[in-house]
């Protein structure tokens, strides 16, 4: 077990945010760290804090909004998207004081959904998501520029050649929520269950106007079930059994609340038959693998590929939002030819990486980064990214590296 503070990644944008910006937002899946992050990190902690999680402040905020954000100093408003009837008064003091820095506001549901919020806010404030805990957040290893980004602009560095660590199917299983990554739980399962019904009955309830929750959760079963695939939404529609109007707003009520999201295609060069619809991610690999019932990750495991793959996407996810921010992440796919898991692009220049669970590999798993390779002259380097602890040059711009590594 362990209450230690741990600092986030996202830390150095929200300050370099706040030097700047009068409003700054940190939405997140619930549960993430959110509260955590602003009552602990140092530089916030000098500000004057509020939660409207607290019924009798969130009755205040409504009650009286002008003096509820009445005063100068520096303001954080955790779950502030619980009262509105902020946004508007925010947005009056703003335009006559901008005053880098006056409010921070947090959230479990996205201040962009609805459209009152996003009028009320535009120009005025920048926005940042807290993900669930990285593999260099849980080791405290933040110091050091991402492998990632170092890779990219310089190629293999020699001491990335050392040995890694593997990723083990335990830190898959276990993710990246803070009280259970962090040991603060006996039980993952039951820690689980009680976000499952939480989230369902509270935040969902919130959000929007959801009549049958037990179909809800039959969607959001079978979406941490497609974790890692193209997403079809009127198959998904099928098997839920509801129609696709029902089925996409559920898919933007689970995107909303930061449960999912669909990583978009890279479109970016002359292959034919590119595939146009996104795929579909879970936010965390442990809350998928609870959903879909996976307890373990041995190799007879049908979503042991599916959830190692979710795993990366988590990371790299909250990597460059962190630390590389003009760096946007894309999958590629030639329908029935070939596929590349993720395609990280900054301007014109991209990074192909096909992900594998195993430590062992062939020459078959390079097919789709060749492909890549010949149809993307504006590629710098494709990436077979395995399980294994050695990095390997295999040809002109292609590489295995350890996953580890990578996501170091």
């Amino acid at each position: 077990m362990t209450n230690i503070y741990r600092e986030r990644e996202i830390t150095g944008m929200l300050l370099a945010a706040l030097a700047d910006m009068p409003v700054v937002a940190l939405t997140g899946m619930r549960q993430v760290g959110k509260s955590t992050l602003l009552q602990h990190q140092p530089q916030f902690t000098g500000r004057r804090y509020v939660t409207l999680d607290d019924f009798a402040q969130l009755e205040a905020a409504r009650a009286d909004p002008e003096g509820f954000l009445a005063g100068r100093d520096p303001l954080t408003v955790d779950e502030a998207q619980k009262c509105p009837e902020l946004l508007p008064v925010i947005k009056q003091l703003v335009d006559r004081d901008r005053t880098p820095g006056r409010f921070l506001l947090s959230g479990s549901a996205s201040f962009t959904l609805p459209h009152r919020i996003t009028e009320s806010l535009a120009g005025r404030a920048v926005y940042f998501t807290l993900r669930p805990f990285s593999r260099r957040e849980v080791s405290g290893a933040l110091n050091g520029e991402p492998f990632i980004r170092r890779f990219f602009r310089d190629g293999l560095l020699p001491a990335a050649a050392q040995s890694v660590r593997p990723v083990e199917a335990r830190e898959v299983l276990r993710g990246g929520m803070p009280s259970v990554c962090l040991g603060e739980v006996a039980d993952p399962a039951i820690w689980y269950k009680g976000f499952e019904q939480t989230y369902l009955e509270r935040d969902v309830r919130e959000l929007s106007q959801v009549g049958d929750l037990s179909a809800f959760r039959r969607m959001l079963v079978l979406t941490a079930l497609r974790t890692g695939q193209v997403l079809r939404v009127s198959e998904l529609a099928r098997d839920a059994k509801l129609n696709a109007t029902t089925c996409g707003r559920y898919l933007d009520l689970l995107e909303a609340s930061f449960v999912a999201e669909r990583l978009p295609p890279f479109l970016g060069n002359r292959a034919s038959r590119l595939i146009k619809s996104p795929k579909l991610y879970f936010a965390d690999p442990g809350l998928a693998a609870h959903l879909a019932g996976v307890s373990s990750l041995g190799m007879s495991e049908p979503l042991r590929g599916a959830l190692f793959e979710t795993f990366a996407a988590c990371n790299l996810a909250g990597i460059l939002e962190a630390r590389w921010p003009e760096a946007k992440l894309h999958y590629w796919n030639v329908q029935g030819r070939h596929e590349v898991d993720f395609v990280v692009e900054v301007g014109r220049e991209t990074l192909a990486m096909e992900v594998k669970a195993a430590s062992r590999w062939d020459r078959r798993d390079l097919a789709g980064l060749k492909a890549f390779l010949s149809v993307t002259p504006s590629c710098r380097a494709a990436v077979l990214v395995h399980n294994g602890t050695q990095a390997v040059a295999l040809g002109p711009r292609l590489w295995a590296l350890p996953l580890g590594l990578v996501l170091s």
